[in-house]
């Protein structure tokens, strides 16, 4: 009877110890397949409207690799980002241009994640198809008024463009070397407002990002040039501009939650969505 006891208890611990090793192998497994299930946090932005596309993209698809991680952003304009940024209101500002020298000296690192073109469109009933630097110059200077001008019918041009403080407005001035001497009509707060006005607009000429331009407005040629992916990394097509993320020192020194952001940016499925977002990766 002892002997037939100890057998049973035996084979209990034997069941015992089998059950624990498969336990701990499945624990094993579900914490592969959860990948980033130990991050959790929030991830704060602001800045960049032309930045928006792409910053919702990425957030949503890291969100995916990371549930237990917020990433908030506000769409404010690039100067009121990196404004933000400097309060240590927010981790990352979106700048859709260049850092000044003084945004700079404040601390703000310079990441670019991505490169965009600026398309220059007009309202769907224009027949421009195409027009020298020098002409785009003197139409928002205000020394060409009339499409006639151009070759085309007699109609006022209607020339809009962004709010003072906008990147892509800080990016189109400098390239053309127009800055504070634009004779806006209308100057607009977002870039979705800027291509929706061109669109409702007889006569009217405005300027986006590249990635938010569909087929209610036309895109116009510079010097004869398309607005391609090859044209705009060559430097043949003149209006191109970066998408940065600015962060307060550089990316090494931010927490843990930054860091991982940007190492998913530069990953793979990272540059994957930069890319499906109809924009141009950085030269590394």
């Amino acid at each position: 009877m002892k002997k037939r006891m100890k057998k049973i208890l035996g084979l209990f611990c034997v069941v015992g110890l089998l059950a624990g090793s498969l336990m701990a192998c499945g624990g094993n497994s579900s914490d592969g397949d959860s990948a980033g299930g130990d991050l959790s946090g929030q991830i704060t932005l602001a800045g960049s409207t032309s930045m928006e596309k792409v910053c919702n993209a990425l957030s949503e698809s890291f969100m995916e690799a990371y549930p237990n991680v917020t990433v908030t952003t506000e769409f404010t304009g690039s100067s009121a980002g990196l404004e933000s940024l400097a309060a240590g209101s927010v981790d990352i500002g979106n700048a859709s241009r260049s850092l000044t020298d003084e945004e700079k000296e404040t601390g703000a690192v310079e990441n670019i994640v991505a490169i965009d073109g600026i398309g220059v469109v007009t309202d769907k009933d224009n027949k421009t198809e195409t027009l020298t630097t020098e002409e785009l110059t003197k139409i928002y200077t205000g020394e060409i008024t009339n499409w006639s001008e151009l070759g085309q019918e007699d109609a006022d041009i209607v020339v809009i463009g962004r709010e003072a403080g906008s990147g892509t407005r800080d990016a189109f001035e400098e390239i053309l070397g127009v800055e504070d001497k634009c004779a806006y009509v209308q100057e607009l707060d977002s870039t979705g407002a800027v291509l929706a006005r061109v669109a409702s607009t007889p006569g009217a000429i405005g300027y986006v990002s590249l990635d938010v331009v569909d087929d209610t407005v036309n895109l116009v040629q510079l010097n004869g040039i398309d607005a391609t992916e090859e044209n705009i990394v060559s430097g043949d097509y003149i209006l191109s501009r970066p998408f940065v993320m600015a962060t307060n020192g550089e990316i090494s020194e931010q927490s843990e939650l930054v860091q991982t952001w940007f190492d998913y940016i530069n990953s793979e499925e990272g540059q994957t969505v930069i890319e499906g977002q109809g924009l141009f990766l950085p030269q590394q």
